[in-house]
Parts: structure tokens; C-alpha cells; sequence
């Protein structure tokens, strides 16, 4: 039951590490083009006048067709980690009564559930709700990620309800063990989805 925050992968995979584990292709292209140049004009004419000299105090304005891309991408990501500790907090607080469910800890397991988990994820995924984007690509990640988180909130309130009566119910903990993991496989894909977008872009 115990699964990582989707925000810290996020989090380490596109703001720590995205751009170096996938190097933008873009990137490499640029590096080969410029290579390119160089071996060309290295051995330039010497006898070249100084009235040809190019002067290399004005620096060319920089280019980038994805300037927008990486504002939305950044607008929507600041959108998801502003509402991070909500999900944090219920993850923390079901992983603090351990990966598995008894009789010995089936009171705690309920309280938490009750009081702190699925508040707090549904705080979450409503919040998740409210964030919009009119990048195309985006948005089909975000609705993805609503999927996943709802999907998750879903297994969590089967959880309760396994352990709402003085015996563990099993079956339906089994049930909502089933939904989360279902969730983890969307949410890895949406992580793995801003990864590559990110990628494309050359988001750092």
C-alpha cells in the first residue's frame, strides 16, 4: 500500500535530474551544428581586412521556438507542486502505520485513514481539479493525472472501509489494494509523459 509521493518523482526526475537522464535532442543537435561550423572556418583567410572583421561585442538574440512550451510547462508544474503537501501528508501518514494491515494495527490504520489520509488526498485531487493549461500536451497529461489520483483516493477509502469493523475485512482490502496499484501504473505514465515533454522542450 505504501507508494512514493507522485510529486517528489516529479520533483527529482524533471527539476533535478530530467534534462541530464534525457539529454534534449536539440541540445546534441545544436553541439554537432556548431562543431560543423567551426571545422569550416578554422582555417579562415588571414589576409581578411579588418573592415570584413565581424565585431564580436554584439551578441546574436537567442532563439528558442519552445520559450512557450517551458512558460506553460512551468506555470502548470508550480500549480502541482503548490498543492504537494496535501498529497505528502496522506502518504506520509498511511506509510507511518507500515506496509501492512492487522488486528494489532487495524484501529490506528482507521484513524489515520479517517482523520488524516483521505482528508488531505482529497484536498488533493480537488485542488488537482481546479488547474487548467492551454497547452494540449499538458492537458492530456493533467487529465491522466486527475485519473490516477482519483483512482488512488478510490483505493483509499476501500481501505477504510476494510478496516472500519472490529476484523479486517480482507477482501475488500484486497480490492483497494488492486485500485492503487492500478494508480501507480497511470501515475508512472504521467510522470514518464512530463518527462519526455520536458525533454522535447529542453525544459531545465
Amino acid at each position: 500500500m505504501k507508494r512514493s509521493s507522485i510529486i517528489s518523482l516529479m520533483t527529482s526526475f524533471i527539476l533535478l535530474g530530467g534534462v541530464l537522464l534525457f539529454p534534449a535532442p536539440q541540445a546534441n543537435a545544436a553541439k554537432e551544428e556548431l562543431s560543423t561550423y567551426w571545422d569550416q572556418d578554422e582555417f579562415a583567410d588571414e589576409n581578411q581586412s579588418e573592415g570584413d572583421l565581424i565585431d564580436d561585442t554584439e551578441e546574436p538574440e537567442a532563439e528558442d521556438e519552445f520559450i512557450q512550451e517551458k512558460a506553460e510547462l512551468k506555470q502548470y508544474l508550480d500549480q502541482i507542486f503548490a498543492i504537494g503537501p496535501y498529497e505528502s501528508k496522506a502518504i506520509d501518514s498511511l506509510s507511518s502505520v507500515g506496509g501492512t494491515v492487522s488486528s494489532a494495527n487495524r484501529k490506528s490504520m482507521f484513524l489515520k485513514l479517517t482523520n488524516t489520509v483521505i482528508p488531505n488526498y482529497t484536498k488533493f485531487v480537488s485542488k488537482a481539479k481546479l488547474i487548467q493549461s492551454n497547452n494540449p500536451e499538458i492537458k492530456k497529461i493533467h487529465t491522466s493525472f486527475i485519473k490516477g489520483t482519483y483512482m488512488q483516493l478510490e483505493g483509499y477509502m476501500l481501505y477504510k472501509q476494510a478496516v472500519s469493523k472490529n476484523k479486517v475485512n480482507y477482501t475488500i482490502l484486497q480490492q483497494g489494494n488492486a485500485k492503487v496499484k492500478a494508480a501507480d501504473v497511470i501515475l508512472d505514465q504521467v510522470t514518464e509523459s512530463l518527462l519526455a515533454y520536458a525533454d522535447k522542450i529542453g525544459y531545465e
